[in-house]
């Protein structure tokens, strides 16, 4: 079965122009066409293409990708590379987890902070004021 453009876009979470733009960019290799010369997909490029939106998410630029898809071209030789590319990704993804813990304990603790000062159970203190 193939679908459409539009389709696709609703399958994927894609916008019409970001894919139109991945397939531009090389990101979507054997773009097929119809008799009227427009794109369609079948399953597995919508599989792909799903793959390419969790690749977006987890930081690859657009040139990583670029590179990533031909490596995949490539075949089963360059999946160490493959490999190492989604290691190095995965790192920074943790990283970045841990940045947003530190976020969300910092909101937590204002949280409970601004609890307690409106329940009267501590003073109200700022860095910003000067001290009373």
């Amino acid at each position: 079965m193939l679908f459409s453009m539009k389709s696709a876009c609703d399958q994927t979470g894609m916008t019409y122009e970001a894919l139109k733009f991945y397939c531009n960019q090389g990101l979507v290799p054997n773009v097929k066409r119809d008799k009227g010369n427009r794109r369609v997909f079948d399953e597995r490029d919508i599989a792909w293409i799903q793959g390419l939106g969790c690749l977006k998410r987890c930081g690859l630029s657009i040139q990583e990708m670029q590179h990533y898809v031909q490596l995949c071209l490539l075949g089963e030789s360059t999946i160490p590379e493959r490999k190492e590319i989604l290691s190095q990704k995965r790192e920074a993804l943790l990283g970045q987890i841990t940045q947003l813990e530190g976020a969300i304990d910092y909101i937590d603790r204002k949280q409970e902070f601004y609890d307690n000062v409106l329940a009267g159970t501590e003073p109200y203190v700022s860095n910003l004021l000067p001290e009373q």
